[in-house]
């Protein structure tokens, strides 16, 4: 480790001297990543305490929390595939290794375009604004790929991660600037765009566009056909086992809620991730949810067990990983609870009357990153109504 260190070290003297002095932020974002700063919140006096705890180690907790969630997505994914594969019999049998390794190799190159384009538009900012290259991406690429179906094309991950990018954050002045989760953008981005690759049936399990009688609805994509067809299908194809442990068609990260509990715990032990936020979206989701099942004969996703909303598409991963990002989520503690609950609520309105897109949390979420500074915004407004009030009473006495 020493050796490194003094090559870092050699190079950030050259670079901080050079004729190009923007190349020392470059040099300097890598030595970051390896090694914890030396800079200190005041070199001279003052009480200022400081741990090796910056924003980079904050951004590898939750890629550590996604870990669970993105192992068992590779594992789903060829599981997805050769189960009905064998259905169909073409194949006649299968390990859980080789389920993993057909999933592996499926869902790498999504990372990998993932991270080489977003961090090339990052480094390419970093060098041309003259600072050090923002640390946010570390978890937006891994997250992208993890919400979008497996055979996404790897030219539109490519374009979706642009958008998200320079649209989503760039043009706002980077990590900690922009006001909508890049990650969900670039969802959003792909589904209004290229629709016919987001939705139906044929785009949830891989390989299903090569095979005609190969499909891979998911489960509220098949309640949103209607009733005489999707209730005896779902009741009968998918347990509560299979939806708990994720054993269902859908996005790569986002089907198994074990793994996302496993993710939420430790976020939430860490202290990174807002316990707040994610217990608001559940209480939200289930309030609306038991109000919707009171009027369930009026369509399937209104009777649709309330419990089982939490447990299928993307609600658990949405509420765990993009609700509570730290940058585009409310800051206030009150205003926490608040912007929860309404995610969970607006989740499960927009999944029950939409039928064009039942899945609704990625589109509550943003409408709520929309909201969030007027949340706090009202909430401090009110403490600060409060404290005048008790000033007064005090002042008067």
């Amino acid at each position: 480790m020493k050796f490194l260190r003094q090559k870092f070290d050699d190079l950030k003297a050259k670079t901080k001297s050079s004729t190009r002095p923007k190349l020392y932020h470059l040099v300097n974002s890598f030595d970051t990543i390896h090694f914890v700063p030396k800079e200190v919140a005041h070199k001279k006096g003052g009480t200022h305490i400081k741990d090796g705890v910056d924003l980079k180690r904050t951004m590898f907790t939750v890629i550590i929390a996604l870990l669970p969630a993105l192992l068992f997505g590779m594992y789903n994914v060829g599981y997805q595939h050769m189960e009905q594969m064998v259905a169909l019999g073409k194949m006649s049998a299968y390990t859980g290794g080789e389920a993993f390794l057909y999933g592996l190799f499926k869902v790498l190159p999504l990372i990998i375009v993932s991270y080489l384009v977003g961090l090339a538009i990052e480094f390419a900012f970093a060098i041309y604004r003259g600072h050090d290259v923002y640390e946010g991406y570390l978890v937006s690429g891994l997250l992208i790929p993890m919400i979008v179906p497996v055979d996404t094309p790897l030219w539109m991950l490519a374009i979706s991660v642009a958008f998200a990018v320079i649209i989503g954050k760039e043009v706002f002045g980077g990590t900690g600037m922009n006001i909508f989760n890049p990650a969900l953008l670039s969802r959003a981005f792909l589904f209004f765009a290229y629709p016919t690759y987001m939705s139906g049936n044929k785009v949830w399990v891989s390989d299903a566009y090569k095979v005609d009688a190969l499909s891979g609805e998911t489960i509220l994509g098949q309640l949103a056909q209607g009733a005489e067809v999707a209730r005896p299908v779902v009741d009968k194809a998918y347990s509560m086992y299979d939806m708990f442990m994720g054993l269902v068609p859908g996005s790569i990260g986002e089907t198994s809620v074990l793994m996302i509990l496993i993710g939420a715990i430790f976020l939430i032990a860490t202290g990174v991730g807002s316990w707040k936020i994610m217990l608001s979206s559940v209480i939200g989701a289930s309030f609306i949810g038991m109000i919707f099942n009171l009027f369930g004969e009026v369509n399937d996703l209104m009777a649709f067990d309330w419990w089982k909303h939490l447990m299928v598409g993307g609600f658990a991963f949405g509420t765990v990983f993009m609700a509570t990002d730290p940058v585009s989520a409310a800051q206030t503690e009150r205003g926490k609870w608040i912007y929860g609950f309404l995610v969970g609520f607006f989740s499960i309105v927009i999944r029950v009357f939409n039928p064009a897109y039942p899945e609704g949390v990625m589109l509550a979420i943003l409408l709520m990153n929309t909201f969030a500074p007027t949340i706090d915004y009202v909430v401090v407004q009110n403490n600060i109504k409060k404290r005048k009030k008790r000033f007064q009473k005090f002042a008067n006495a």
